[in-house]
């Protein structure tokens, strides 16, 4: 009820601002400084194979861990409970399907890559979703390399088993394995590809194929290392290795009970609905990066507990009974800070800019001018200063993030005349308007996952009525949202998902310039622009990344220009563990359901016993 008083009493603040700003015509010209150099990746890495050691019951911290940055975390403990919670119901269980439903099999399921644990967190933190291949190492892969610029090459670990559980009973993991993944997913041979599914981390692949036992070869269309890395590397659910033996036998693995994996982690229970119960591996084959005699994992079980509204996971968080809740909003984040100022805060930015997306193949919003119109409408700084309370940037976003140093075309880079087309001018807007053919405005609707921002959204009706726009909010719960907008295509205005945007991504460089490209489902504005498809092309056919941090350039210079979508501010999401929480500080993808690394992060984390027991838990 305070929630909902605050943002009643904050909307009509707003509003009474906006009717009374919209009589006169102001222009505001703010800066902000980035650097630019990007970050360079490296076309060829390998890593060192892991070799099996026996077991261990105690956590050490001898031998390489000596005098290393990560000593001042404490010694890792084994054993202990993790509880988490996740906002929506578990309901896929196999990497064919689309990789955005809601999962948790990344903890059964390792994909080849992975982040780098031993990594220091001032270099670079892993708490954005973009994560540079030089930070990278591998998972199920001991070393890989570029035969030529076509040619991409993975040397598996051996050693690597199967759990123990039918129907691969703890055969080795074998290059046979990986291939039939590919063939899977890429929708090769007797494969049908899974409509929804992001097929373009396949579509360059011409071929994958088992050299030897242990080696896998890929084949690729374009001599891009950076496209291979990129599609073979980045942070992406699909990218799981499912048991073939499984698939075969069930023809898919979307059933609970057929979850049979290399990770750390069994699937022991689930209950739509409640809850999924993960225990330990005991024949797993990984080992702490950072404490080499310590098999993995530490936690003997994860509890995922499906607590849909926020106000009883911050109850349950408050009282011990979750270990972490993230993705807070920051009215939540300051009561919980308030309440229970021994938790420890963790801060992310969101993955996209909060961003309307228009259908740009439909009037009015085919008009640019009708699409600068609604950007005009909108008074940035007040909305970070106001609505976000001074925790957001008050600048507008191109196509990549600001936050993606060396790809981003950050604000204080645009020239004058691009900013004033960017800045709060309802005068201009309503001129706009009226030269499109709208002078008494018009009325719209935007179609909303309700998993956020309907405060936002009643902030931003009132821009618009003050402009002659009037925009009815339609939410509706995400699986519909998502069958509207990115399966059907059957939204007819604007659409709207909480850090989702087309605007001020987080991600690759190169999946960066499939988010106007014509056709694809993350393409929420219907963008089709032979100008912006261009890019892609010709990054996809670039051979260095000096080449396609050019390209991206531009791409982003394009984008602001067109007003393909309708920017606000990106905002920060907030977290918090509990003390005894140990090796989470935000890393992006480490411990949310649906996210891409559960296998690398989950038993790396441990649970100190101690300070949860002086805390009387």
């Amino acid at each position: 009820m305070k929630r909902a008083a605050f943002w009643t009493a904050l909307t009509c603040l707003i509003v009474t601002s906006v009717l009374l700003a919209s009589c006169t015509t102001s222009t505001t010209t703010t800066t902000t400084t980035s650097t630019t150099n990007p970050v360079t990746t490296k076309t060829t890495t390998t890593t060192n194979t892991t070799t099996a050691q026996p077991s261990t019951t105690k956590p050490t911290t001898t031998s390489t861990a000596k005098g290393n940055w990560w000593d001042k975390l404490g010694v890792p403990q084994y054993g202990g409970e993790l509880n988490l919670r996740t906002n929506k119901d578990i309901v896929n269980f196999d990497p064919y399907f689309q990789g955005n439903i809601n999962n948790v099999y990344t903890a059964w399921l390792e994909p080849i890559h992975t982040d780098d644990w031993t990594v220091d967190p001032a270099t670079f933190d892993f708490k954005i979703g973009y994560h540079p291949t030089q930070f990278m190492k591998g998972e199920l892969a001991a070393s890989w390399e570029f035969s030529d610029t076509n040619t991409y090459i993975i040397h598996l670990r051996q050693g690597i088993h199967w759990q123990n559980l039918a129907p691969a009973n703890g055969r080795e993991l074998i290059a046979d394995d990986i291939v039939a993944h590919y063939q899977r997913q890429g929708g090769y041979g007797t494969f049908v590809v899974d409509p929804l599914s992001d097929v373009t981390q396949n579509v360059d692949l011409v071929s994958v194929t088992a050299t030897d036992k242990y080696t896998v070869t890929f084949k690729t269309k374009t001599p891009n290392p950076e496209a291979t890395m990129e599609n073979l590397q980045r942070m992406i659910c699909t990218q799981s290795i499912e048991c073939p033996d499984a698939v075969k036998q069930w023809g898919d693995v979307n059933d609970w009970h057929h979850a049979v994996g290399t990770g750390p982690y069994i699937l022991k229970d689930f209950v739509s609905g409640a809850s999924a119960t993960l225990v330990k591996n005991p024949g797993y084959w990984g080992f702490d990066d950072r404490y080499p005699q310590n098999q993995l994992p530490y936690i003997d079980t994860i509890k995922y507990l499906v607590i849909t509204d926020n106000s009883t996971a911050l109850s349950a968080m408050r009282t011990g009974k979750l270990d972490c809740i993230e993705l807070l909003a920051l009215t939540d984040a300051q009561a919980i800070q308030k309440s229970n100022p021994e938790l420890v805060q963790f801060t992310n930015v969101m993955s996209a800019c909060e961003t309307l997306e228009p259908r740009n193949d439909l009037k009015p919003y085919s008009d640019i001018r009708v699409r600068k119109a609604l950007q005009l409408a909108l008074d940035l700084n007040s909305i970070a200063k106001n609505y976000f309370l001074g925790t957001a940037d008050p600048y507008p976003q191109s196509l990549a993030s600001s936050f993606m140093t060396g790809w981003a075309w950050p604000y204080d880079q645009w020239p004058q005349s691009l900013k004033d087309e960017y800045a709060y001018n309802p005068t201009k807007a309503k001129q706009l308007l009226a030269d499109a053919g709208f002078p008494n405005g018009f009325k719209t609707d935007v179609v909303a996952d309700i998993a956020g921002g309907a405060d936002l959204l009643q902030i931003v009706k009132s821009y618009f009525m003050a402009i002659g726009v009037d925009m009815e909010i339609r939410p509706m719960d995400s699986a519909s949202w998502t069958a509207m907008v990115v399966a059907k295509r059957t939204n007819d205005a604007l659409a709207f998902r909480e850090g989702a945007g087309t605007l001020g991504n987080i991600n690759t460089p190169l999946k960066l310039l499939t988010r106007d490209l014509t056709g694809f489902g993350g393409n929420f504005s219907r963008v089709s622009d032979p100008v912006f498809d261009a890019f892609y092309t010709k990054a996809m056919s670039a051979t260095t990344v000096d080449q396609v941090n050019q390209i991206v350039m531009d791409a982003n210079k394009y984008v602001a220009a067109q007003h393909f979508a309708i920017s606000m501010v990106q905002p920060n999401t907030f977290g918090f563990t509990q003390p005894w929480f140990k090796g989470y500080i935000g890393q992006f993808g480490a411990e949310t359901a649906g996210s891409c690394y559960l296998s690398h992060y989950l038993p790396r984390f441990w649970i100190d016993q101690n300070v949860k027991k002086s805390l009387g838990h």
